[in-house]
């Protein structure tokens, strides 16, 4: 019994004297280079329908790791924020914590602004607003309207290629015979075509932190949407294609292409839609890369 009680002890004091580097591992951020006049650079994430920050967890590691600072945000009503996606009542209120933070950066900062799919739209109204905030924009397999594209008419367009599957679920805030209002992915609609060349692991974190995301009428978009080409048409953009997209088909993300030709196209092989969580490493190197051209 004494021998035991020592051996209790012994453990008792080791864990006290290691409890406090635990808590500082755990909780402190990941170093980084990024110090006035380094070379890191400010990535902005923006997730799409559905998702949250939490879609990023990779990339943003790796990005850190790198020496660059990360800022990945929940739109409104998405991922920890505390909005109902119901209760949102325009486009710009969805996306005011990026049109908040834009606000902050510095008059002498730019940063890079990374949409994918639907944050997309969310860069586009972020690029309108602060071009001179911005060095360049990357469409993640993502929305990309324009002077010339519209965002009504190419979300019309992709609601016509686009199949949720019968899982998915749909409100009807204004009445049943109105269109609908949000929309959550079903565990299937997930399996089989957002994470379907994803870890399993990242398939059980989306089926557990999915989100209604609200469904902007047509008139909406064309209120709270308008880009130019003097503001929007002055920021470099760089979309990446993912091949094996099964929410958003290869050939429809050529046809945004051809109808808004950005500066640059990069293909990611052996993608799904969620790009950052099947071929992390590859996107980050496309993001490094497109960081040191637009440095």
């Amino acid at each position: 019994m004494h021998n035991l009680n020592l051996l209790l002890l012994f453990f008792f004091f080791f864990f006290l004297f290691l409890s406090p580097t635990l808590t500082k591992s755990l909780s402190d951020p990941p170093p980084s280079t990024d110090v006035g006049g380094g070379g890191g650079k400010h990535f902005v994430l923006v997730h799409g329908a559905c998702l949250g920050a939490w879609s990023w967890y990779k990339l943003s590691t790796l990005l850190r790791s790198a020496g660059h600072r990360v800022t990945a945000l929940d739109m409104a009503g998405a991922g920890i924020d505390p909005r109902e996606a119901e209760r949102l009542k325009s486009f710009n209120e969805y996306v005011e914590p990026l049109r908040n933070l834009m606000g902050e950066v510095g008059e002498e900062e730019k940063v890079i602004l990374v949409g994918h799919s639907q944050g997309g739209l969310c860069i586009s109204k972020a690029m309108e607003e602060f071009p001179e905030k911005i060095s360049v924009a990357v469409f993640v397999v993502a929305a990309m309207p324009g002077p010339a594209l519209n965002a009504s008419f190419l979300i019309g367009q992709l609601r016509k290629w686009l199949d949720f599957g019968p899982d998915s679920h749909y409100t009807y805030g204004n009445g049943p015979r109105s269109p609908p209002t949000t929309l959550t992915f079903g565990p299937l609609f997930l399996a089989a075509k957002v994470f379907n060349k994803s870890p399993l692991e990242d398939l059980t974190l989306g089926r557990t932190l999915v989100r209604p995301t609200h469904l902007f009428g047509g008139e909406q978009w064309n209120k709270d949407l308008v880009l130019t080409k003097e503001r929007y048409g002055s920021v470099k953009r760089v979309f990446v294609v993912s091949d094996n997209d099964k929410v958003i088909k290869k050939s429809f993300q050529k046809w945004v292409i051809r109808r808004n030709p950005p500066d640059g196209v990069v293909e990611v092989k052996g993608s799904d839609h969620m790009v950052m969580m099947s071929k992390p490493l590859h996107l980050f190197n496309i993001l490094s890369h497109i960081a040191r051209q637009h440095s």
